[in-house]
């Protein structure tokens, strides 16, 4: 939940004319990291969990990219993109290790 609130905090401060543009894309891949995440627990398997947090992971490096595309396009604060990127890298590292964990006990 974190890593949305703080792509929404990132993107509020985005140019009006990147709404349906840069915003859009990254509110999308920023709620569908903690959706995918969810839906996957309610699955019966640990195969079908893990491949929705495989999707969830995809979410987070697009996300990742997106924002690292806003910097030189000059459409966020330096700052809060760094804190977002972080985010992005912590949540790819979590997500890699749980994946692993599931996969690895049928």
């Amino acid at each position: 939940m974190h890593l949305a609130e703080v792509t929404y905090e990132v993107t509020r401060g985005f140019p009006a004319d990147e709404r349906f543009g840069l915003v859009a894309q990254m509110r999308g891949a920023a709620i569908s990291v903690g959706s995918n995440i969810v839906e996957g627990c309610s699955r019966s398997t640990d195969h079908a969990f893990a491949s929705f947090i495989d999707i969830a992971l995809g979410s987070v490096l697009e996300l990742d990219y997106q924002a690292q595309i806003a910097l030189p396009l000059r459409v966020g604060d330096p700052p809060l993109v760094a804190e977002l990127r972080a985010h992005t890298d912590r949540l790819r590292r979590m997500l890699s290790t749980l994946t692993t964990a599931v996969r690895r006990y049928p």
